[in-house]
This record gives structure tokens, sequence and C-alpha cells, in this order.
């Protein structure tokens, strides 16, 4: 089977299902930054090489996977399915408030950054923020799951908290953000 089809060349792209859209829509733009979530996540685990964060990192990455593949799907196709999310972001709860009882009380804003993992487990979270705003806007206009959005907001809080318990692990020191003047 060959990668390239042509059919992309000017610039429309197939859905789930057949319909075909502009390069620019709401639609691909969602499923564009929840791929790029789900890479950055690949890197961050390589980076990390295993350790505590490797078995929710990969749940997650197979959850955003899913995630893009509702959203590129109409919600009257054959093809529909539900990303199985709910469950995920209960767990993401239960390791944030785990992680956070096991981290320093955070008094000041932090900047991203410390040792590799860390952050990209940072840059993984921004990127996470922009999926979420993407799909906070194509909810304005077609039907978004709450379950979708919740999982969402969930996985760039824990990859904040993680980005933080992963500085600790490795002996990295957090630093602390100062207006400079």
């Amino acid at each position: 089977m060959r990668i390239y089809t042509r059919t992309g060349d000017g610039g429309q792209t197939g859905l789930i299902g057949g319909a075909r859209v502009g390069k620019d829509d709401p639609v691909i733009a969602v499923v564009g930054s929840l791929d790029e979530t789900n890479c950055a996540l690949g890197l961050a685990r390589a980076l990390l090489g295993g350790g505590p964060l490797d078995a929710t990192l990969h749940r997650a990455q197979s959850a955003l996977f899913e995630a893009g593949a509702e959203v590129a799907c109409p919600a009257d196709s054959p093809y529909f399915t539900e990303a199985k999310v709910d469950g995920l972001t209960l767990e993401l709860e239960a390791s944030i408030d785990e992680l956070t009882a096991q981290l320093p009380a955070l008094k000041n804003f932090i900047l991203p950054g410390g040792a590799p993992g860390a952050a990209q487990l940072h840059l993984a979270r921004s990127v996470c923020r922009r999926a979420e705003r993407e799909l906070v806007a194509l909810a304005q206009s077609r039907p978004v799951r709450a379950e979708l959005l919740a999982f969402v907001n969930r996985l760039s809080d824990w990859l904040f908290t993680a980005a933080r318990s992963a500085n600790q692990t490795a002996g990295a020191v957090e630093t602390v953000w100062t207006r400079d003047r």
C-alpha cells in the first residue's frame, strides 16, 4: 500500500466515512492537535525511558488516537465510535491527586523546563491545551461529547503534574517564575 494518494494535493482531506473537507476545517485542526499531543507524549515516553508515568502516558496515547477518530467521523456515520475516555479521565484525576501528594506545595508559577522528559511533558501540556481550545471552538458548531472535553482538559492537568513529578524524580529543580524588571 502506498502512503501517498495525491487526493489531498488540492487542499482537501477525507473524514472517516468518505466525506471530504478542507484541510483548514475546524475538525481537521482538532484532529491535528490531538495527533500532535499524541506525538509529544511519544517523545516524552522516549525521553523518560519508561518509569512510573509510562503506563498512563501509553493509555493517554491510545485514548488520543480514539478521540481523533471520534472527531473525524460524523456522528451519523455507521463508522462512528465513541472514544473510551471516561474511565481514563477518572484515572487521571486519581493520579493527579497521588502525584500532588508527593510534590512540594505549589506556591508560585513555575517556568516549564527542568529535566528533558519533564520539559517535554510541559510542551505536551501546552499542545494539549491548544487541542482543548480547538475542541471547545468546534463544539460551537457541532456536537462534541462532554466526556471528550473533560478528558482533554484533565489530560492537560495531569501532564502539568506529571512534569513536576518527572522533575522531582530526576532531581531537577523547578524554576519559579519572577517578574523581570
